[in-house]
């Protein structure tokens, strides 16, 4: 400040503060910090998840307590130098104390404040639980197989794969199951989104292969709007990769999945080819993949080699796979037209 000048308020001289205030007017007028008394927040008594933000989280109470703090502390807009700390003192389930202490610097002048904030808690369910409560749901799930019956142990696995995507993505409150059960042929849910409906199909096709059929119902209007329900349909397929199918009187081994079919490879020489899923109605499961041995080759020539049965433990003959490497000491077989015999593909699997 200029020769002569004083402070506005007391008449005091330099030094002053940009607005010509000596630092006892000055600290007087400013405050480093200000907090609310109370501090009012929302918990779910079903969840136990707190909104934060117009959502709802999971969080622990000390993460909590430095969200709140950031959120309703209003510091001088000019300030430096700010270092914060708290600590938490827990009254009952729904009343906690925060002690906070500040430092920061304003026009070079050090400043230090401490509060005392009561963050109190009160309840209100959210979205996710008001709709399970009232057994919401968006879509409908229905898993079959083609031309049979699921059995239990099929319905057990294509189940898991749902629980295996969930533990694997980040949490949705919207991604829950309201009911599920046997029905003749199958296993039928509801699911309270329909996005988690469509990303479970695509994981099961990827998986399991078989068709996905969506149908949408109109099931009401919400400002105009029409709400829809979807309903999925899932159809396993009667085989799976690994099993040796016969179709038009040759064997072929299901290789892969794609989008319209699977992929075959066929048995007796090098060949793949791509059918349908309409094609592969037609189709017999010969050998699944669960009935096929990995055993130690004893002996081997050129054509053929001497294995010990998985069964009866006698040494049998049995011819090599067309895609031998001639080195290695295993080797897959199923047991096909009363006979064991050589499955392909051994050399990329051991």
């Amino acid at each position: 400040m200029s020769e002569g000048a004083f402070c506005i308020t007391c008449g005091a001289e330099t030094p002053l503060t940009s607005d010509r205030l000596c630092e006892k007017c000055f600290r007087k007028r400013n405050n480093l910090s200000t907090i609310p008394e109370r501090i009012q927040q929302y918990r779910c008594p079903k969840c136990n998840k707190y909104e934060i933000g117009g959502r709802w989280s999971e969080i622990d109470n000390e993460n909590l307590a430095d969200l709140r703090i950031r959120e309703n502390l209003k510091i001088y807009p000019e300030s430096t130098e700010i270092d914060l700390g708290f600590s938490i003192e827990e009254i009952d389930n729904r009343s906690v104390r925060l002690h906070i202490g500040i430092n920061g610097k304003i026009e070079g002048y050090l400043f230090q404040d401490n509060h005392t904030s009561l963050m109190q808690t009160s309840n209100a369910v959210c979205p996710a639980c008001t709709r399970k409560a009232g057994s919401y749901f968006e879509s409908i799930v229905q898993l079959r197989s083609a031309g049979r019956k699921l059995n239990s142990s099929e319905i057990k696995e294509v189940r898991n794969t749902l629980d295996d995507m969930l533990s694997e993505m980040e949490p949705d409150p919207m991604f829950f199951i309201t009911s599920e059960g046997p029905v003749t042929g199958g296993w039928d849910m509801q699911l309270g989104s329909k996005a988690m409906a469509r990303s479970w199909g695509k994981r099961l096709t990827q998986r399991f292969g078989g068709t996905i059929k969506e149908t949408s119902t109109v099931v009401g209007a919400n400002d105009g709007i029409e709400v829809t329900r979807l309903t999925m349909s899932y159809r396993k397929p009667a085989y799976s990769i690994g099993d040796v199918i016969k179709l038009k009187g040759d064997l072929w081994l299901v290789s892969r999945w794609q989008k319209d079919g699977p992929i075959l490879r066929r048995m007796s020489y090098f060949e793949r080819k791509g059918v349908s899923w309409r094609d592969m109605e037609k189709c017999m499961v010969i050998c699944s993949l669960e009935d096929q041995y990995i055993v130690d080759i004893l002996n081997r020539d050129s054509s053929a080699v001497e294995i010990m049965d998985p069964v009866d433990y006698k040494i049998v003959t049995v011819a090599l796979p067309y895609d031998d490497d001639n080195q290695t000491s295993k080797i897959r077989i199923g047991f096909i037209g009363d006979t064991w015999l050589a499955i392909p593909g051994t050399n990329s699997e051991v």
